[in-house]
């Protein structure tokens, strides 16, 4: 489990079809996302991606987080994942979010998290990042964590052929845009080296 200032990230669980259902099947939500997403979204569709997000995390293949608010509803309002570089997709992580809940730095929130897991725990070297070009929130998170446009492609989404941002954001990248912890000053009986 990970936590933030104002969110828990927990491990995807069976039980969380039936809310990721809900605030899943949803345009606004679907859009942008690759197109193997099913659209109409069949109504077994989230009990179908939470088997296989179990299967991936069982095996070690990907970490699939539950977006929850400390302060809010008791359930998801999205869902952020994490793989390991392929050296073909270009593309580490995944996320998305409730309409209802965008708009308060939410997602940044969640995406700086994922990302110190991901440079601190597991201290990968990079993560290679997408986004559809007009997915402007999305690519404002990106731009944020300091990661830099390396790619511009053709994609395909869920509302068809796009152009598609690819992002690299390298560990010291992110490093050198996180604040400095504060300095602790020397007491009077401390010595203090030069």
């Amino acid at each position: 489990m990970l936590q933030t200032p104002r969110l828990v990230l927990r491990p995807l669980r069976a039980k969380d079809a039936p809310v990721i259902q809900k605030r899943f099947a949803n345009w606004e939500v679907v859009r942008w996302l690759d197109a193997k997403v099913p659209w109409p979204y069949p109504a077994d569709g989230a009990t179908g991606f939470a088997a296989a997000a179990l299967a991936e995390m069982a095996k070690g293949e990907k970490s699939h987080w539950a977006i929850i608010p400390k302060k809010g509803p008791a359930d998801l309002i999205g869902v952020i994942s994490l793989r390991p570089d392929d050296g073909v997709t270009h593309d580490q992580g995944g996320f998305w979010l409730d309409p209802a809940f965008r708009g308060r730095g939410l997602m940044t929130e969640a995406a700086d998290r994922v990302t110190e897991y991901a440079f601190g725990k597991l201290a990968w070297p990079c993560l290679w990042l997408s986004n559809a070009q007009d997915n402007h929130a999305s690519r404002r998170i990106k731009e944020k964590q300091g990661a830099r446009l390396v790619d511009m492609m053709i994609g395909q989404f869920v509302g068809g052929a796009a152009t598609r941002m690819v992002w690299q954001l390298t560990r010291e990248d992110w490093r050198a845009r996180q604040p400095m912890p504060p300095r602790r000053e020397a007491k009077a009986s401390e010595p203090v080296h030069a």
